[in-house]
């Protein structure tokens, strides 16, 4: 078992910057595959970003490209969201989740574990 723990979320204006970090702990013994998801009230849950546990590898939906960066701490067991120049758009639930060493770090039904989500909302 995994247990995910996010931490971060807020209110910010358009423009702004946020840091979301997420805590694993529990089985974490190996080279777990994290994400982040959003949903938006209304919405299906929509890929954010994900890091490779095992090669490193990054990987980001398009409309966050270059405005969000993952980062991990691999002593800590923790991965970051820093989200940079944000949208009203980009305002939802964001959920960090784990999963085994795999391939498709982009399929939400890919990950066993998931945080309880943290809420970003910005405002216009």
């Amino acid at each position: 078992q995994v247990q995910l723990l996010e931490s971060g979320g807020g209110l910010v204006q358009a423009g702004g910057s946020l840091r979301l970090s997420c805590a694993a702990s529990g089985r974490t013994a190996g080279m777990i595959d994290m994400g982040w998801f959003r949903q938006a009230p209304g919405k299906e849950r929509e890929f954010v970003t994900a890091m490779s546990g095992s090669s490193g590898l990054i990987y980001y939906t398009e409309s966050v490209q270059g405005r969000f960066a993952i980062s991990r701490e691999y002593a800590k067991n923790t991965v970051h969201l820093r989200m940079n120049s944000l949208k009203p758009e980009d305002t939802a639930t964001y959920y960090c989740a784990a999963k085994a060493p795999g391939m498709n770090l982009r399929a939400a039904e890919e990950y066993d574990y998931w945080g309880q989500g943290t809420q970003v909302t910005v405002s216009s």
